[in-house]
């Protein structure tokens, strides 16, 4: 199990990097060859391998409908949900968000536009703050720039942390 996860995360990380979209061949192949794995080696998994890609989904909808990340990285978090399982997808979706923050600053950083960014997360956040009182209302797809990451990397980067370490969130 761990070589197909380790194939579907490099994978997705590849495609990511070179193409900016992952394809869905993988996503679902990942789903699919983690639900048979379970099955095929420890049958009672089965559910959590289907809970964890529930949850992925429920998580990954949002963000997809806010613009957060694209539909490629909402359909890898729902395979990294069936390989994890319901109690490693939690700890894995903290790790990436601190994965892709990260890379967002360097990348932000690296296109030389992460103070007008900077500027724009403040005014939205004065703006909810406030009640729209103050601030610009902004969406996550207004951008200072071209700031665009590859949240396919962060969702890899913090599955394979979570599944190394076998960290769970109680």
């Amino acid at each position: 199990m761990e070589l197909v996860f380790a194939f579907v995360l490099s994978l997705s990380v590849v495609y990511d990097l070179r193409e900016r979209r992952i394809p869905n061949a993988l996503t679902l192949g990942g789903l699919l060859a983690a639900l048979c794995l379970r099955l095929a080696l420890e049958p009672a998994s089965v559910w959590a391998g289907v809970l964890g890609a529930g949850l992925g989904l429920v998580v990954a909808l949002p963000l997809f409908a806010l613009g957060a990340f694209g539909a490629g990285d909402g359909k890898l978090l729902v395979a990294v949900g069936a390989f994890l399982g319901l109690d490693g997808l939690p700890a894995a979706i903290l790790a990436t968000g601190i994965f892709g923050g990260l890379l967002s600053v360097v990348s932000l950083w690296r296109r030389g536009v992460l103070l007008p960014a900077l500027l724009q997360a403040r005014d939205l956040a004065l703006f909810w703050v406030t009640l729209g009182r103050v601030g610009e209302r902004r969406t996550l797809g207004t951008s200072a720039g071209d700031s665009a990451v590859p949240y396919g990397v962060a969702i890899a980067a913090g599955a394979a942390l979570i599944w190394a370490t076998g960290i769970s969130i109680p």
